[in-house]
C-alpha cells in the first residue's frame, strides 16, 4: 500500500535550502540530491514501518550518499506520511524533533 506524502512547511524549506546549497556549489549536484531524497521518500511510502521509531513517534531514514535523513510520522487511518524534517546529520540531533 502506498501512502500520501505531505511536508511540514519547515521540512519543505529545509529541502529547498539544501537543494540550493548543493546546486550553488556544483551544478547538477542539487539535482542529484533531489533524486536521492525522492528515491528515499518513495521507499518510505511503500513500506513506512520498515524504519524504526526513534522519538516522538517519528521515524528516520538515511538518504544515500548525502549526510541527510528523512524524519517522518505515519498516519495510517488517513493513509498519510508527514515529512517532519529533511535533516542534516551534523546538526544537533534533538532539533529534528522540535516541530
Amino acid at each position: 500500500m502506498s501512502y500520501n506524502i505531505r511536508f511540514l512547511p519547515a521540512a519543505e524549506s529545509e529541502y529547498i535550502k539544501a537543494y540550493q546549497w548543493y546546486e550553488e556549489h556544483l551544478e547538477g549536484l542539487g539535482d542529484r540530491f533531489s533524486r536521492s531524497v525522492e528515491k528515499q521518500i518513495k521507499l518510505i511510502s511503500k513500506n513506512p514501518e520498515n524504519y524504526q521509531i526513534k522519538e516522538r513517534n517519528c521515524r528516520e531514514s538515511k538518504i544515500d550518499v548525502f549526510p541527510y535523513i528523512v524524519v517522518y510520522k505515519i498516519y495510517p487511518k488517513a493513509n498519510d506520511i508527514l515529512i517532519v524534517a529533511i535533516f542534516h546529520t551534523s546538526r544537533k540531533p534533538g532539533k529534528k524533533y522540535r516541530r
